[in-house]
């Protein structure tokens, strides 16, 4: 099991076979520091592994469902020589979810943003408040794409629908993300929990060995491109974290002001 939730930012919950994971970092709107990382990743290895787990549903406590990457933490990682990494880290998150292999379901309850949307691509269904705001920020922050979304997310709802979300860095209302196809359905507030909860019961008293050859006879074609796209993504990444625009965006993060590339030297 992932541990104690006072530290690991995670609680863990099992009924009926299905075990909820939900992000328990509220004062940081359920923002990814290393430790939740290595929580949500050792969360997901132990229910692939646990006869008695159907099903996951991955929630969020509070009025975010994560807000990403913890970007003071980020720019800790930059400026402190002496930072020490986690022992999965946000790669071994994506490893994760892309090796998982059982019904992975989404209750998004609140705020998405980075992985906090980029998630979906490895979600089997995908619930949704209906007050709800998801965002790609990766343009913003000065970097590039993530988790294989420069893949999977043109997949779920088409080249251009896919190309504002990457490019624009812009809000996607629960309206939007449902007509473009990226979640499944659309909740009140309220009724979020239960409605998810409800259809993840549903799957889990179907047997796990089937549940699996379906989701396997799903993703395992796309095995090969999903690698290749986080290889693209992750040397990008390299590429510009720390760069000129990078440090501009957390600076800006830091200071409370918004970023101003247009001024940077070289027009990055």
């Amino acid at each position: 099991m992932a541990g104690d939730e006072r530290t690991t930012g995670l609680s863990v919950r099992d009924t009926d076979r299905v075990r909820t994971l939900t992000l328990a970092r509220p004062d940081a709107l359920n923002a990814f520091n290393e430790a939740l990382y290595d929580a949500v990743t050792e969360a997901l290895h132990d229910a692939a592994a646990d006869p008695t787990v159907a099903v996951v549903l991955l929630t969020g406590e509070g009025r975010a469902f994560s807000a990403g990457t913890d970007l003071l933490e980020m720019g800790e990682r930059i400026t402190n020589p002496d930072f020490v990494p986690g022992e999965h880290g946000f790669l071994g998150l994506v490893d994760a979810l892309a090796g998982f292999d059982k019904p992975l379901v989404l209750a998004i309850n609140g705020l998405g943003l980075g992985i906090g949307m980029t998630i979906i691509g490895f979600a089997d269904l995908v619930f949704m408040a209906d007050d709800a705001r998801l965002k790609c920020p990766f343009t913003r922050l000065g970097v590039a794409p993530e988790a294989a979304s420069s893949y999977l997310l043109p997949r779920l709802v088409g080249r251009q629908n896919a190309a504002w979300a990457l490019l624009s860095s812009e809000w996607i209302t629960a309206r939007e993300a449902h007509e473009m196809g990226l979640v499944w359905r659309l909740c009140a507030p309220a009724e979020l929990q239960q409605v998810a909860g409800e259809h993840a019961a549903r799957l889990a008293r179907l047997p796990i060995s089937s549940l699996r050859a379906v989701k396997r006879t799903m993703t395992e074609p796309l095995t090969r491109q999903i690698a290749d796209a986080r290889e693209r993504e992750n040397r990008a990444f390299a590429d510009l974290m720390g760069g000129p625009a990078n440090a501009e965006a957390l600076a800006a993060f830091a200071e409370g002001r918004t970023p101003d590339f247009a001024s940077l030297p070289d027009g990055s």
